[in-house]
Formats: structure tokens, C-alpha cells, sequence
């Protein structure tokens, strides 16, 4: 089933009175249980494309299908709505509540969402054991390290079990070794659970496991292929 569409997308950032095209006439479909990357250089478009995927932005043309719904109509409520529902997010700097421990990390966005306290619970332990993170539930972030706060980070974004999950470099501030580990737990959870993760990324251990690589280049889609994951 196709999740999300893009059709003929553009975005242009102004800076003083200089245009910059970050999107040039973007056309891409993502469906249920895609494992995809988006590869290239600073200044390609990877963020932008994902802010645009993920509703956090809107092009300034072409449209932003998701289920077939046009959200480049939606307005900024109707889209905040949709991100809570449908779309998790993975970031760089994992973005955890300082204040929170692991639980109440993952738990947040079911808080937000209105799920009953049992649900909750269950949900946010499934979610902490899928990632390895059973027994740092009472951990806050600055007691644990990137990797583990990573694995948070993962659990957040699936606990609401969204149709897709859209992840920024989320094993640039990781080693070797803890990359490695987020990759594999992802893909486990991709296959588990068939949502669809799309990663930007500059790192070739996303690339080898993603089974779709886009390839891009000042704004526009240079390549499109199966990955070898």
C-alpha cells in the first residue's frame, strides 16, 4: 500500500534576498514496509525532502500525498494531528526529555495521544524490550550513553505504532559499534512490524541495510534502486 506520495514537489528557502532551491521537482512514492535511504551531500535535500514527508514543512508547490490525502492543504493543526497518528520520527540528537526517564520517554507520545494507562504500559515495555532497553527503564538520558539513547529514541518513535518512521543521520553521533546495533534493531522492527523507516543519511552502514537507496543531488532525484539489505 502506498503511504506517501510526492508529486512534483519544490521547496525554495530565501535568505536575505538570495533563493535557494532545496527541492527541484521531486516525484517519489513510499510504501508499507519500506527499509529506504536517502543518500547525498550536504545541500542535497534529504532533510527537507524528509521535513516535507513528515509534515513538519509544506513545498511551495506540487502536492504531499499521505494515503491519499492531500496535506499541503491541511492546516498546521490538521498536520500536527496526522505526525501524531501516522508518523514517527528518529533524530540525530535523539531529542529525549532530560527530565523523563526511558519509560516516561517512550510513554510521552501515548500520553499525548489519549491510550489508557494499561495500554500504555504494556505498549512502552513490548517496545523497551524489542530495543534492548528492559532494564534501564528508570534511567534518564544523561545516564545513559548515545547508543542507549538511541534505543529510546526508537522505542518513542514506534510506540504509537505509526505507518511510517522517518529518521535524520540517527547513527551520526553513534561509534561503530553502536551504529551497527541501532541498524540491526531497526531492521528487526522493520520486519516485525512492517512499518516503513526512510533514513537521510551520509553513513554507508545505513546504506547496506537499506533494501531501496535514493540518491540525490541539488534537489533533485539522481537515482533510485534496490539496496542491498
Amino acid at each position: 500500500m502506498e503511504i506517501i506520495q510526492l508529486e512534483n514537489v519544490t521547496k525554495v528557502y530565501m535568505t536575505g534576498k538570495v533563493e535557494t532551491k532545496a527541492l527541484d521537482g521531486v516525484s517519489l512514492s513510499i510504501t508499507d514496509g519500506e527499509f529506504t535511504a536517502l543518500v547525498g551531500p550536504s545541500g542535497s535535500g534529504k532533510t527537507t525532502l524528509l521535513q516535507l514527508m513528515g509534515c513538519l514543512d509544506k513545498p511551495k508547490s506540487g502536492k504531499v500525498m499521505i494515503l491519499g490525502k492531500d496535506v499541503t492543504r491541511f492546516n498546521s493543526n490538521k498536520r500536527a494531528d496526522l505526525r501524531r497518528e501516522m508518523i514517527g520520527f528518529i533524530f540525530q540528537f535523539f531529542a529525549l526529555v532530560p527530565v523523563l526517564n526511558a519509560y516516561e520517554n517512550v510513554e510521552l507520545p501515548l500520553l499525548l495521544n489519549g491510550v489508557r494507562l494499561k495500554e500504555r504500559h504494556e505498549r512502552v515495555l513490548e517496545l523497551l524490550d524489542s530495543v534492548g532497553m528492559s532494564k534501564r527503564t528508570h534511567h534518564r538520558p544523561d545516564q545513559l550513553s548515545g547508543g542507549e539513547q538511541q534505543r529510546v529514541a526508537i522505542a518513542r518513535a514506534l510506540v504509537t505504532r505509526p505507518k511510517v518512521v522517518l529518521a535524520d543521520e540517527p547513527t551520526a553521533n553513534l561509534d561503530t559499534t553502536n551504529g551497527q546495533q541501532v541498524m540491526e534493531i531497526m531492521h528487526q522492527l522493520n520486519e516485525k512490524t512492517q512499518t516503513a523507516f526512510i533514513f537521510a543519511t551520509h553513513d554507508p552502514r545505513v546504506v547496506s541495510f537499506a533494501r531501496r537507496v535514493i540518491r540525490m543531488s541539488d534537489g533533485r532525484l539522481v537515482n533510485n534502486q534496490n539496496g542491498n539489505g
